[in-house]
Protein backbone atom coordinates (compact mmCIF):
# COMPACT_ATOMS: atom_id res chain seq x y z
CA UNK A 1 0.00 0.00 0.00
CA UNK A 2 2.81 2.36 0.84
CA UNK A 3 4.43 1.69 -2.54
CA UNK A 4 1.15 2.39 -4.29
CA UNK A 5 0.68 5.70 -2.53
CA UNK A 6 4.24 6.77 -3.35
CA UNK A 7 3.70 5.86 -7.01
CA UNK A 8 0.41 7.80 -7.09
CA UNK A 9 1.99 10.93 -5.63
CA UNK A 10 4.87 10.84 -8.13
CA UNK A 11 2.40 10.44 -10.97
CA UNK A 12 0.37 13.47 -9.82
CA UNK A 13 3.53 15.62 -9.51
CA UNK A 14 4.56 14.66 -13.03
CA UNK A 15 1.15 15.68 -14.38
CA UNK A 16 1.43 19.06 -12.64
CA UNK A 17 4.93 19.68 -14.03
CA UNK A 18 4.17 18.55 -17.55
CA UNK A 19 0.63 19.83 -18.06
CA UNK A 20 -0.62 22.28 -15.45
CA UNK A 21 2.37 24.60 -15.04
CA UNK A 22 2.83 25.27 -18.80
CA UNK A 23 -0.90 26.01 -19.04
CA UNK A 24 -0.62 28.48 -16.17
CA UNK A 25 2.45 30.10 -17.75
CA UNK A 26 0.69 30.42 -21.08
CA UNK A 27 -2.31 31.98 -19.37
CA UNK A 28 -0.04 34.42 -17.43
CA UNK A 29 1.80 35.42 -20.62
CA UNK A 30 -1.44 36.05 -22.39
CA UNK A 31 -2.65 38.24 -19.55
CA UNK A 32 0.64 40.23 -19.53
CA UNK A 33 0.52 40.74 -23.30
CA UNK A 34 -3.08 41.84 -23.07
CA UNK A 35 -2.14 44.20 -20.25
CA UNK A 36 0.90 45.66 -22.02
CA UNK A 37 -0.94 46.06 -25.30
CA UNK A 38 -3.13 48.66 -23.66
CA UNK A 39 -0.08 50.58 -22.34
CA UNK A 40 0.90 52.89 -25.22
CA UNK A 41 4.45 54.31 -24.87
CA UNK A 42 6.43 57.02 -26.61
CA UNK A 43 5.35 59.77 -28.96
CA UNK A 44 3.99 57.23 -31.44
CA UNK A 45 1.98 55.10 -29.00
CA UNK A 46 3.97 51.89 -29.33
CA UNK A 47 2.41 48.71 -27.90
CA UNK A 48 3.76 45.33 -26.82
CA UNK A 49 3.15 42.79 -29.58
CA UNK A 50 4.77 39.76 -27.94
CA UNK A 51 6.52 38.44 -24.87
CA UNK A 52 9.75 36.58 -25.37
CA UNK A 53 11.03 33.65 -23.38
CA UNK A 54 14.45 35.32 -23.20
CA UNK A 55 15.47 38.92 -22.52
CA UNK A 56 16.59 41.02 -25.43
CA UNK A 57 18.10 44.53 -25.65
CA UNK A 58 15.81 47.37 -26.63
CA UNK A 59 16.92 50.94 -27.41
CA UNK A 60 14.87 53.81 -26.01
CA UNK A 61 15.37 57.15 -27.76
CA UNK A 62 14.68 60.28 -25.69
CA UNK A 63 14.52 63.98 -26.54
CA UNK A 64 14.76 66.37 -23.58
CA UNK A 65 13.82 63.49 -21.25
CA UNK A 66 10.68 62.65 -23.25
CA UNK A 67 10.53 59.20 -24.83
CA UNK A 68 10.32 59.46 -28.61
CA UNK A 69 10.17 55.75 -29.29
CA UNK A 70 11.77 52.32 -28.95
CA UNK A 71 14.00 50.53 -31.45
CA UNK A 72 14.30 46.76 -31.22
CA UNK A 73 17.27 47.01 -33.53
CA UNK A 74 19.47 50.13 -33.66
CA UNK A 75 20.80 49.32 -37.14
CA UNK A 76 17.92 51.24 -38.73
CA UNK A 77 18.98 54.40 -36.87
CA UNK A 78 22.66 53.88 -37.72
CA UNK A 79 21.83 53.44 -41.42
CA UNK A 80 19.65 56.53 -41.34
CA UNK A 81 22.39 58.68 -39.73
CA UNK A 82 24.82 57.65 -42.48
CA UNK A 83 22.29 58.50 -45.15
CA UNK A 84 21.43 61.87 -43.57
CA UNK A 85 25.11 62.78 -43.40
CA UNK A 86 25.63 61.81 -47.04
CA UNK A 87 22.55 63.70 -48.29
CA UNK A 88 22.65 66.88 -46.14
CA UNK A 89 26.05 67.52 -44.60
CA UNK A 90 28.88 65.76 -46.38
CA UNK A 91 29.53 68.56 -48.88
CA UNK A 92 29.92 71.28 -46.23
CA UNK A 93 31.34 69.03 -43.51
CA UNK A 94 33.58 66.44 -45.16
CA UNK A 95 35.36 63.63 -43.31
CA UNK A 96 33.06 63.50 -40.30
CA UNK A 97 29.81 61.75 -39.33
CA UNK A 98 26.33 62.51 -38.05
CA UNK A 99 24.90 61.68 -34.66
CA UNK A 100 21.59 62.28 -32.91
CA UNK A 101 20.93 65.78 -31.54
CA UNK A 102 22.59 67.16 -28.41
CA UNK A 103 19.37 66.90 -26.37
CA UNK A 104 18.73 63.36 -27.62
CA UNK A 105 20.06 60.24 -25.95
CA UNK A 106 19.60 56.48 -26.12
CA UNK A 107 19.04 54.24 -23.12
CA UNK A 108 19.67 50.52 -23.67
CA UNK A 109 17.53 48.18 -21.53
CA UNK A 110 16.93 44.46 -21.18
CA UNK A 111 13.29 43.48 -21.82
CA UNK A 112 11.08 40.42 -22.51
CA UNK A 113 8.77 42.52 -24.71
CA UNK A 114 8.75 43.19 -28.40
CA UNK A 115 7.16 46.52 -29.30
CA UNK A 116 5.38 47.61 -32.43
CA UNK A 117 7.77 48.91 -35.10
CA UNK A 118 7.51 52.69 -35.62
CA UNK A 119 11.05 53.19 -36.94
CA UNK A 120 9.88 55.26 -39.91
CA UNK A 121 7.88 57.60 -37.69
CA UNK A 122 10.80 58.07 -35.31
CA UNK A 123 13.25 58.79 -38.14
CA UNK A 124 10.82 61.22 -39.78
CA UNK A 125 10.53 63.03 -36.45
CA UNK A 126 14.33 63.39 -36.29
CA UNK A 127 14.32 64.74 -39.86
CA UNK A 128 11.50 67.21 -39.35
CA UNK A 129 13.09 68.66 -36.20
CA UNK A 130 16.68 68.44 -37.51
CA UNK A 131 17.76 66.60 -34.38
CA UNK A 132 21.26 65.87 -35.60
CA UNK A 133 24.77 66.78 -34.56
CA UNK A 134 28.07 66.35 -36.37
CA UNK A 135 31.41 65.28 -35.05
CA UNK A 136 33.70 68.31 -34.79
CA UNK A 137 36.39 69.93 -32.61
CA UNK A 138 35.50 72.10 -29.62
CA UNK A 139 37.87 74.94 -28.73
CA UNK A 140 37.71 75.61 -24.99
CA UNK A 141 39.02 78.90 -23.58
CA UNK A 142 39.56 78.61 -19.83
CA UNK A 143 40.62 81.00 -17.11
CA UNK A 144 41.23 80.14 -13.45
CA UNK A 145 40.21 76.59 -14.18
CA UNK A 146 36.78 77.55 -15.60
CA UNK A 147 35.68 77.50 -19.24
CA UNK A 148 34.78 81.11 -20.13
CA UNK A 149 34.19 80.56 -23.86
CA UNK A 150 33.68 77.63 -26.22
CA UNK A 151 33.20 77.37 -29.95
CA UNK A 152 33.23 74.62 -32.57
CA UNK A 153 35.22 74.15 -35.77
CA UNK A 154 34.92 71.57 -38.51
CA UNK A 155 38.71 71.29 -38.76
CA UNK A 156 41.30 72.19 -36.07
CA UNK A 157 43.47 73.78 -38.77
CA UNK A 158 40.84 76.50 -39.23
CA UNK A 159 41.40 77.53 -35.61
CA UNK A 160 45.19 77.39 -35.93
CA UNK A 161 45.18 79.55 -39.08
CA UNK A 162 42.69 82.04 -37.61
CA UNK A 163 44.68 82.28 -34.37
CA UNK A 164 47.88 82.98 -36.29
CA UNK A 165 46.04 85.66 -38.28
CA UNK A 166 44.88 87.28 -35.02
CA UNK A 167 48.35 87.15 -33.49
CA UNK A 168 49.75 88.70 -36.69
CA UNK A 169 47.78 91.87 -35.98
CA UNK A 170 50.00 92.48 -32.95
CA UNK A 171 53.38 90.91 -33.78
CA UNK A 172 55.48 90.18 -36.84
CA UNK A 173 54.13 86.87 -38.23
CA UNK A 174 57.66 85.56 -38.83
CA UNK A 175 58.52 85.92 -35.14
CA UNK A 176 55.43 84.29 -33.59
CA UNK A 177 57.04 80.90 -33.02
CA UNK A 178 60.27 82.27 -31.57
CA UNK A 179 58.44 84.68 -29.26
CA UNK A 180 56.24 81.91 -27.93
CA UNK A 181 59.28 79.81 -27.13
CA UNK A 182 61.45 82.62 -25.77
CA UNK A 183 59.07 84.99 -24.05
CA UNK A 184 61.72 86.30 -21.63
CA UNK A 185 64.48 86.95 -24.12
CA UNK A 186 66.59 89.96 -23.15
CA UNK A 187 67.00 92.33 -26.07
CA UNK A 188 69.26 95.34 -26.50
CA UNK A 189 68.17 97.83 -29.14
CA UNK A 190 70.82 99.74 -31.06
CA UNK A 191 68.45 102.07 -32.90
CA UNK A 192 65.29 103.95 -31.99
CA UNK A 193 62.04 102.06 -32.24
CA UNK A 194 60.38 98.98 -30.81
CA UNK A 195 60.97 95.25 -30.94
CA UNK A 196 58.69 92.43 -29.84
CA UNK A 197 60.41 90.33 -27.17
CA UNK A 198 57.60 88.28 -25.60
CA UNK A 199 54.26 86.77 -26.52
CA UNK A 200 51.77 84.91 -24.35
CA UNK A 201 48.04 84.21 -24.05
CA UNK A 202 46.48 84.76 -20.65
CA UNK A 203 43.92 81.97 -21.01
CA UNK A 204 44.36 78.22 -21.39
CA UNK A 205 43.14 76.92 -24.76
CA UNK A 206 42.35 73.23 -25.27
CA UNK A 207 40.76 71.15 -28.01
CA UNK A 208 38.49 68.12 -27.80
CA UNK A 209 36.48 65.95 -30.16
CA UNK A 210 32.74 66.36 -29.61
CA UNK A 211 29.39 66.68 -31.40
CA UNK A 212 27.58 69.94 -32.15
CA UNK A 213 24.67 71.22 -34.18
CA UNK A 214 25.66 72.01 -37.78
CA UNK A 215 24.59 75.63 -37.25
CA UNK A 216 27.12 75.98 -34.41
CA UNK A 217 30.11 74.63 -36.32
CA UNK A 218 32.37 77.19 -38.00
CA UNK A 219 33.62 76.03 -41.39
CA UNK A 220 35.73 78.97 -42.61
CA UNK A 221 38.82 80.72 -41.28
CA UNK A 222 36.97 84.05 -41.55
CA UNK A 223 34.14 82.95 -39.24
CA UNK A 224 36.62 81.50 -36.72
CA UNK A 225 38.66 84.72 -36.77
CA UNK A 226 35.47 86.73 -36.25
CA UNK A 227 34.78 84.77 -33.05
CA UNK A 228 38.35 85.15 -31.80
CA UNK A 229 38.12 88.91 -32.34
CA UNK A 230 34.65 89.57 -30.92
CA UNK A 231 33.40 86.44 -29.16
CA UNK A 232 29.59 86.42 -29.17
CA UNK A 233 29.37 90.18 -29.68
CA UNK A 234 27.75 90.58 -33.06
CA UNK A 235 26.60 94.17 -32.53
CA UNK A 236 29.11 96.63 -34.01
CA UNK A 237 29.06 100.38 -34.46
CA UNK A 238 30.06 102.13 -37.65
CA UNK A 239 31.20 105.62 -38.55
CA UNK A 240 30.66 107.40 -41.86
CA UNK A 241 33.87 109.01 -43.13
CA UNK A 242 33.57 112.78 -43.52
CA UNK A 243 35.55 115.15 -45.70
CA UNK A 244 39.19 115.59 -44.63
CA UNK A 245 39.05 112.72 -42.12
CA UNK A 246 42.29 110.86 -41.50
CA UNK A 247 42.66 107.40 -39.97
CA UNK A 248 43.93 108.95 -36.74
CA UNK A 249 41.11 111.48 -36.82
CA UNK A 250 38.45 108.79 -37.09
CA UNK A 251 39.93 107.13 -34.00
CA UNK A 252 40.22 110.41 -32.11
CA UNK A 253 36.54 111.13 -32.69
CA UNK A 254 35.43 107.62 -31.73
CA UNK A 255 36.40 106.34 -28.29
CA UNK A 256 39.98 107.54 -28.60
CA UNK A 257 41.03 104.64 -30.83
CA UNK A 258 44.56 104.80 -32.15
CA UNK A 259 45.19 104.90 -35.88
CA UNK A 260 46.58 101.35 -35.69
CA UNK A 261 43.45 100.12 -33.93
CA UNK A 262 41.22 101.71 -36.59
CA UNK A 263 43.35 100.06 -39.28
CA UNK A 264 43.25 96.61 -37.63
CA UNK A 265 39.47 96.49 -37.24
CA UNK A 266 39.01 97.76 -40.83
CA UNK A 267 41.89 95.92 -42.48
CA UNK A 268 39.62 94.98 -45.39
CA UNK A 269 39.53 98.70 -46.27
CA UNK A 270 42.61 100.24 -44.63
CA UNK A 271 46.16 98.96 -45.15
CA UNK A 272 48.12 101.91 -43.74
CA UNK A 273 47.59 104.48 -41.00
CA UNK A 274 48.48 107.17 -43.56
CA UNK A 275 45.93 105.99 -46.11
CA UNK A 276 43.61 108.57 -47.64
CA UNK A 277 40.00 107.87 -46.70
CA UNK A 278 37.04 108.05 -49.03
CA UNK A 279 34.21 110.29 -47.90
CA UNK A 280 31.07 108.29 -47.23
CA UNK A 281 32.83 104.98 -46.46
CA UNK A 282 31.55 103.05 -43.46
CA UNK A 283 34.26 102.15 -40.93
CA UNK A 284 33.84 99.87 -37.93
CA UNK A 285 34.59 101.65 -34.64
CA UNK A 286 33.95 98.73 -32.27
CA UNK A 287 37.32 97.49 -31.07
CA UNK A 288 38.08 93.83 -30.42
CA UNK A 289 36.20 92.24 -27.52
CA UNK A 290 38.08 88.96 -27.69
CA UNK A 291 37.68 86.14 -25.15
CA UNK A 292 41.43 85.73 -25.61
CA UNK A 293 44.02 88.16 -24.20
CA UNK A 294 47.11 88.29 -26.41
CA UNK A 295 49.90 89.79 -24.31
CA UNK A 296 52.88 91.21 -26.19
CA UNK A 297 55.98 92.59 -24.50
CA UNK A 298 58.03 95.13 -26.43
CA UNK A 299 61.37 96.80 -25.86
CA UNK A 300 61.21 100.44 -26.96
CA UNK A 301 64.21 102.71 -27.32
CA UNK A 302 63.53 106.39 -27.84
CA UNK A 303 65.21 109.73 -27.45
CA UNK A 304 63.79 111.93 -24.72
CA UNK A 305 64.33 115.56 -23.80
CA UNK A 306 66.22 116.33 -20.63
CA UNK A 307 64.89 119.73 -19.58
CA UNK A 308 67.33 122.32 -18.33
CA UNK A 309 66.86 123.82 -14.91
CA UNK A 310 66.71 127.53 -14.17
CA UNK A 311 68.73 129.21 -11.44
CA UNK A 312 67.57 132.63 -10.25
CA UNK A 313 69.87 135.30 -8.92
CA UNK A 314 68.95 138.68 -7.51
CA UNK A 315 70.02 141.89 -9.20
CA UNK A 316 69.24 145.09 -7.38
CA UNK A 317 69.77 147.08 -10.55
CA UNK A 318 66.69 145.50 -12.18
CA UNK A 319 63.25 146.95 -11.70
CA UNK A 320 61.07 144.80 -9.46
CA UNK A 321 59.21 142.29 -11.58
CA UNK A 322 61.75 142.35 -14.42
CA UNK A 323 63.92 139.37 -15.38
CA UNK A 324 67.01 139.09 -17.49
CA UNK A 325 68.53 135.90 -18.89
CA UNK A 326 72.23 135.92 -18.08
CA UNK A 327 72.99 132.41 -19.33
CA UNK A 328 70.72 130.81 -21.88
CA UNK A 329 69.53 127.34 -21.05
CA UNK A 330 69.66 124.46 -23.49
CA UNK A 331 67.84 121.17 -23.19
CA UNK A 332 69.76 117.95 -23.31
CA UNK A 333 68.67 114.51 -24.44
CA UNK A 334 68.82 110.91 -23.31
CA UNK A 335 68.22 107.49 -24.76
CA UNK A 336 65.64 105.62 -22.69
CA UNK A 337 64.87 101.91 -22.93
CA UNK A 338 61.39 100.83 -21.82
CA UNK A 339 59.58 97.52 -21.48
CA UNK A 340 55.99 97.89 -22.65
CA UNK A 341 53.05 95.56 -22.12
CA UNK A 342 50.36 95.45 -24.80
CA UNK A 343 47.10 93.47 -24.53
CA UNK A 344 45.22 92.84 -27.79
CA UNK A 345 47.01 95.78 -29.36
CA UNK A 346 46.36 98.23 -26.51
CA UNK A 347 49.33 99.63 -24.56
CA UNK A 348 48.61 99.02 -20.88
CA UNK A 349 51.88 99.81 -19.10
CA UNK A 350 55.53 100.72 -19.53
CA UNK A 351 58.54 100.64 -17.22
CA UNK A 352 61.90 102.32 -17.65
CA UNK A 353 64.69 99.74 -17.87
CA UNK A 354 67.66 102.04 -18.35
CA UNK A 355 68.74 105.39 -19.76
CA UNK A 356 71.87 107.33 -20.55
CA UNK A 357 72.42 110.95 -21.51
CA UNK A 358 73.43 111.63 -25.08
CA UNK A 359 73.59 115.38 -24.54
CA UNK A 360 73.89 117.15 -21.21
CA UNK A 361 71.45 119.98 -20.50
CA UNK A 362 72.89 123.46 -19.91
CA UNK A 363 71.13 125.21 -17.07
CA UNK A 364 69.70 128.69 -17.43
CA UNK A 365 70.63 131.58 -15.19
CA UNK A 366 68.08 134.37 -14.80
CA UNK A 367 68.62 137.58 -12.89
CA UNK A 368 65.56 138.86 -11.03
CA UNK A 369 64.69 142.19 -9.63
CA UNK A 370 62.62 140.40 -6.94
CA UNK A 371 62.71 137.27 -4.90
CA UNK A 372 59.29 136.19 -6.20
CA UNK A 373 58.98 133.41 -8.80
CA UNK A 374 58.95 134.89 -12.26
CA UNK A 375 55.82 135.01 -14.34
CA UNK A 376 57.73 135.49 -17.59
CA UNK A 377 58.39 132.52 -19.87
CA UNK A 378 61.78 131.45 -21.14
CA UNK A 379 60.55 130.80 -24.68
CA UNK A 380 61.59 127.15 -24.34
CA UNK A 381 58.76 124.70 -23.78
CA UNK A 382 58.43 121.27 -22.20
CA UNK A 383 55.74 118.74 -23.17
CA UNK A 384 52.55 118.98 -21.12
CA UNK A 385 52.73 115.27 -20.12
CA UNK A 386 55.29 112.59 -19.31
CA UNK A 387 55.88 109.54 -21.55
CA UNK A 388 54.56 111.70 -24.33
CA UNK A 389 52.59 110.35 -27.29
CA UNK A 390 50.32 112.02 -29.84
CA UNK A 391 46.88 110.56 -30.48
CA UNK A 392 45.64 113.23 -32.90
CA UNK A 393 47.63 115.99 -34.61
CA UNK A 394 46.44 119.40 -35.72
CA UNK A 395 43.93 118.74 -38.52
CA UNK A 396 43.71 114.97 -38.00
CA UNK A 397 40.01 115.49 -38.61
CA UNK A 398 38.14 118.47 -39.99
CA UNK A 399 38.09 121.39 -37.57
CA UNK A 400 40.62 119.89 -35.13
CA UNK A 401 42.82 122.91 -34.30
CA UNK A 402 45.09 121.55 -31.63
CA UNK A 403 47.38 118.64 -30.76
CA UNK A 404 46.19 115.78 -28.52
CA UNK A 405 48.97 114.63 -26.18
CA UNK A 406 48.73 111.45 -24.08
CA UNK A 407 50.84 109.86 -21.35
CA UNK A 408 51.45 106.42 -22.86
CA UNK A 409 51.98 104.72 -19.51
CA UNK A 410 49.52 106.63 -17.32
CA UNK A 411 46.31 107.55 -19.10
CA UNK A 412 45.18 109.86 -16.28
CA UNK A 413 48.61 111.32 -15.38
CA UNK A 414 49.65 114.86 -14.51
CA UNK A 415 49.47 117.90 -16.81
CA UNK A 416 52.44 120.28 -16.59
CA UNK A 417 52.91 123.96 -17.38
CA UNK A 418 54.87 124.19 -20.63
CA UNK A 419 56.83 127.25 -19.40
CA UNK A 420 56.85 129.92 -16.70
CA UNK A 421 53.80 132.13 -16.67
CA UNK A 422 50.61 133.20 -14.96
CA UNK A 423 47.34 131.29 -14.99
CA UNK A 424 45.10 133.63 -16.92
CA UNK A 425 41.92 131.59 -17.23
CA UNK A 426 40.39 128.50 -15.59
CA UNK A 427 37.05 127.31 -16.89
CA UNK A 428 34.77 124.72 -18.46
CA UNK A 429 32.88 124.49 -21.74
CA UNK A 430 31.02 121.76 -23.58
CA UNK A 431 33.78 121.20 -26.14
CA UNK A 432 37.04 121.45 -24.19
CA UNK A 433 35.69 120.38 -20.81
CA UNK A 434 37.91 121.60 -17.95
CA UNK A 435 40.58 123.89 -19.42
CA UNK A 436 43.42 126.17 -18.34
CA UNK A 437 45.09 129.07 -20.15
CA UNK A 438 48.59 130.19 -19.15
CA UNK A 439 49.93 133.61 -20.21
CA UNK A 440 53.71 133.44 -20.43
CA UNK A 441 53.96 137.24 -20.60
CA UNK A 442 56.32 137.14 -23.55
CA UNK A 443 53.80 137.04 -26.39
CA UNK A 444 52.97 133.34 -25.86
CA UNK A 445 49.92 131.68 -24.32
CA UNK A 446 49.27 127.93 -23.95
CA UNK A 447 45.89 126.20 -23.76
CA UNK A 448 45.22 122.85 -22.05
CA UNK A 449 41.80 121.18 -22.52
CA UNK A 450 39.78 118.09 -21.42
CA UNK A 451 41.38 117.92 -17.95
CA UNK A 452 39.86 115.41 -15.57
CA UNK A 453 38.79 117.86 -12.85
CA UNK A 454 38.81 121.66 -12.63
CA UNK A 455 42.23 123.18 -11.98
CA UNK A 456 42.58 124.04 -8.29
CA UNK A 457 44.98 126.94 -8.97
CA UNK A 458 43.15 130.27 -9.05
CA UNK A 459 43.53 132.76 -11.88
CA UNK A 460 46.54 134.99 -11.30
CA UNK A 461 48.68 132.15 -9.86
CA UNK A 462 52.33 132.34 -10.96
CA UNK A 463 53.58 128.96 -12.18
CA UNK A 464 57.01 127.72 -13.17
CA UNK A 465 57.77 125.45 -16.09
CA UNK A 466 56.96 121.87 -15.06
CA UNK A 467 54.48 122.76 -12.30
CA UNK A 468 51.48 120.44 -12.16
CA UNK A 469 48.37 122.35 -13.25
CA UNK A 470 45.90 119.43 -13.46
CA UNK A 471 45.35 115.87 -14.63
CA UNK A 472 44.68 114.26 -17.99
CA UNK A 473 40.99 113.64 -18.62
CA UNK A 474 38.28 113.33 -21.24
CA UNK A 475 35.77 115.98 -20.20
CA UNK A 476 33.85 117.85 -22.87
CA UNK A 477 33.76 116.22 -26.33
CA UNK A 478 36.76 113.92 -25.80
CA UNK A 479 36.39 110.22 -26.59
CA UNK A 480 39.60 109.17 -24.83
CA UNK A 481 41.89 110.61 -22.14
CA UNK A 482 44.28 113.24 -23.53
CA UNK A 483 45.28 116.91 -23.30
CA UNK A 484 44.13 119.09 -26.16
CA UNK A 485 46.83 121.75 -26.49
CA UNK A 486 47.57 124.71 -28.71
CA UNK A 487 49.64 127.91 -28.55
CA UNK A 488 48.66 131.51 -29.07
CA UNK A 489 51.31 133.87 -30.34
CA UNK A 490 50.33 137.51 -30.05
CA UNK A 491 46.71 136.37 -29.90
CA UNK A 492 46.77 134.05 -32.93
CA UNK A 493 46.29 130.28 -32.50
CA UNK A 494 49.22 128.04 -33.54
CA UNK A 495 49.89 124.32 -33.85
CA UNK A 496 51.81 123.06 -30.78
CA UNK A 497 54.06 121.06 -33.11
CA UNK A 498 55.58 124.36 -34.25
CA UNK A 499 57.21 124.48 -30.81
CA UNK A 500 57.87 120.78 -30.21
CA UNK A 501 59.70 118.10 -32.20
CA UNK A 502 56.53 116.11 -32.88
CA UNK A 503 58.17 113.90 -35.50
CA UNK A 504 60.20 112.16 -32.81
CA UNK A 505 57.15 111.56 -30.61
CA UNK A 506 55.21 108.24 -30.97
CA UNK A 507 51.90 108.62 -32.80
CA UNK A 508 49.49 106.12 -31.31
Amino acid sequence: MKKFMTLLICTLISIVIVVVIPMLFHTFSFVRVESESTNHVGMFQQTVVSVNAKEQTIHKLYYKDELIGIFSNQEALDRHLKQVYHDKYEEDFPDTKAHIGRDCYIVDEKSYYTYSDVSDEILNYLDENELYTLQCTAINISEDGKVKARFYVSDPKLYEDAMNAYLSLFVDPSSIASLTENANTQTTLTSYGSKDVGLSISQQITQEKTYASPSEIRTTEKSVLEYIEYGNNTEKQYYTVQAYDTVAGVGAKNYGLSATQVMNINRDKISSTDQMLKEGDQLCITYFESPIDVVVYKKTLRQETVYFETTYIQDENLVKGEAEVRTAGENGSRNALYTEKWINGVLTSGTLDSSYETKQASNEVVALGTKNEPGVGTGSFRYPVENVGISCEWGCYYGHRGTDFIDQYNSWGDVYAADNGVIEEVGYNGISGNYVVINHNNGYETYYGHMNVPCDLPEGTVVAKGDVIGHIGMTGLATGPHVHMYFKVDGERHNACEFYDCESVPHV
